[in-house]
C-alpha cells in the first residue's frame, strides 16, 4: 500500500524533484562523457578528436534517429583508452548523481565498444568497478555494474564477451542488451541470455523504444528480462499494458532521451503519464546525459513541466524506482523512509 502522500504546493514541486531520493537504473556510463572530459581525455591519450573544442563537439550533439546518436557516440568513447579514463568517467558521472540526490544507480557499460578498438575488457571493468567502490567509500553513493551486448552485432560475439568478462563475475550483477533496436529483436540472443540466467545473473533489456511492442514481449518471454529499458510503446499494446502492469515488470523510461530520439518530439505527448495511469512500475533516467542535454533531476523537471504530472506522480515514481532496483529489501525500506520524510519536509514547508 502507498503511504499516505501530505499535500504539496504546485510552486514546491521543482523543488521536491531535485530533492527526493531516487534511483537511477536507465544510464550508459559511456553516454556520461561530457564534450570536455573527451576533450581532456583525448589529449592525455594523444587523440585527435575532429572538432574545433569541446562547444564544437556539443553543437554536433543534433539527432534525428537512434542510429545518428549511435555513430556519434561510439566515435566519442574512442579517448576511452586505460583504465584510469574509465575510472574518472564513472567518478564524474557518480558526482553527478550525488548531486540530484540519487541514492542508488545500476550503471550500464558496453565492453564491446572498447574491445573493438583493442581496448582489454579488464581494463574496463577494473576502472568502472574501481570508481563505484570509491564513491560507496566517500560519499555513500551505492551503485553496481550491468554489463550490455550490442545488438547489432552477433550472438557469437555476445557469448564472447561473455565469456571474456567472467573472471570478473563478482564486479557486475547482471547482463542487458542495447544499441540499435531495429531489426535486432531479443530473439537474436535466446542462447547468451540463457546462459547468463545460468550463471545468476540479472537479465535486463532494452525493448520498444524504437522498436515495436513486439519487442518488449520477446525480451520478457524469450530473455526473461525482469526490468524493460524504454518500453514506451507498451501503451500501442493494451494486453501488454495489463501483463507489465500485473507482474509489475519496470519500465526504465528516459524522457529526454525519448525527446533528442524523436521518439517523442513534443514532451507533452510523452506515455510516461499513461503508463503510471495504467499502474505500471515506471521510472525516470537519463540514459546518455552529455548526449540528451541532462542529467536524471533534468529529466524530472521537463517531463513534469510539460506533462502537468503533480507530486503524487512524484512519490509513486520515486518509489518504484525503489522497486525496479536489484538492490536488497532493507535498502529499500531505507530509500522509502527518506522518500516519505522528504515529502513531509515539503508540506511543513510549503508556500
Amino acid at each position: 500500500m502507498t503511504p499516505s502522500i501530505p499535500p504539496i504546493a504546485s510552486a514546491q514541486l521543482p523543488t521536491l524533484l531535485a530533492c527526493m531520493p531516487k534511483t537511477e537504473l536507465h544510464l550508459h556510463i559511456e553516454g556520461s562523457l561530457e564534450p570536455e572530459m573527451a576533450f581532456a581525455l583525448a589529449a592525455r591519450n594523444g587523440i585527435t578528436l575532429p572538432y574545433a573544442d569541446s562547444q564544437a563537439l556539443r553543437r554536433a550533439y543534433d539527432f534525428g534517429d537512434l542510429q545518428s546518436f549511435l555513430d556519434l557516440y561510439y566515435q566519442g568513447a574512442g579517448v576511452l583508452q586505460t583504465e584510469q579514463d574509465f575510472y574518472d568517467l564513472a567518478r564524474a558521472y557518480l558526482a553527478q548523481a550525488a548531486t540530484n540526490n540519487v541514492v542508488h544507480t545500476e550503471i550500464f557499460f558496453d565492453p564491446q565498444t572498447h574491445t573493438a578498438r583493442g581496448v582489454a575488457i579488464d581494463t574496463v571493468i577494473r576502472g568502472l568497478a574501481r570508481a563505484c567502490a570509491d564513491a560507496r567509500r566517500e560519499r555513500g553513493t551505492s551503485s553496481a555494474l550491468i554489463l550490455c551486448f550490442l545488438r547489432h552485432l552477433s550472438e557469437r560475439e555476445a557469448f564472447e564477451t561473455l565469456e571474456a568478462a567472467l573472471p570478473f563475475r563478482d564486479q557486475f550483477i547482471g547482463v542487458g542488451l542495447d544499441s540499435s533496436e531495429l531489426g535486432h529483436p531479443p530473439e537474436k540472443f535466446a542462447r547468451v541470455f540463457a546462459r547468463c540466467r545460468e550463471l545468476g545473473l540479472h537479465i535486463v533489456a532494452h525493448a520498444g523504444e524504437e522498436g515495436p511492442p513486439a519487442y518488449i514481449w520477446g525480451a520478457l518471454d524469450i530473455l526473461k528480462a525482469e526490468r524493460i529499458d524504454h518500453g514506451v510503446q507498451a501503451v500501442n499494446d493494451a494486453a501488454l499494458m495489463q501483463r507489465l502492469a500485473a507482474e509489475r515488470i519496470p519500465l526504465t523510461v528516459c524522457p529526454l532521451s525519448n525527446q533528442k530520439l524523436q521518439v517523442f518530439p513534443d514532451l507533452s505527448r510523452h506515455s510516461l503519464p499513461a503508463l503510471l495511469d495504467a499502474g505500471l512500475c515506471a521510472m525516470v533516467n537519463s540514459d546518455d546525459p552529455a548526449y540528451f542535454g541532462g542529467y536524471v533531476n533534468a529529466n524530472f523537471e521537463a517531463v513534469f513541466a510539460a506533462t502537468g504530472m503533480d507530486a503524487s506522480a512524484a512519490y509513486q515514481l520515486a518509489a518504484n524506482s525503489f522497486e525496479a532496483s536489484f538492490a536488497d529489501a532493507s535498502a529499500k525500506r531505507r530509500w522509502s523512509e527518506q522518500l516519505q520524510a522528504c515529502f513531509e519536509r515539503a508540506h511543513d514547508t510549503r508556500a
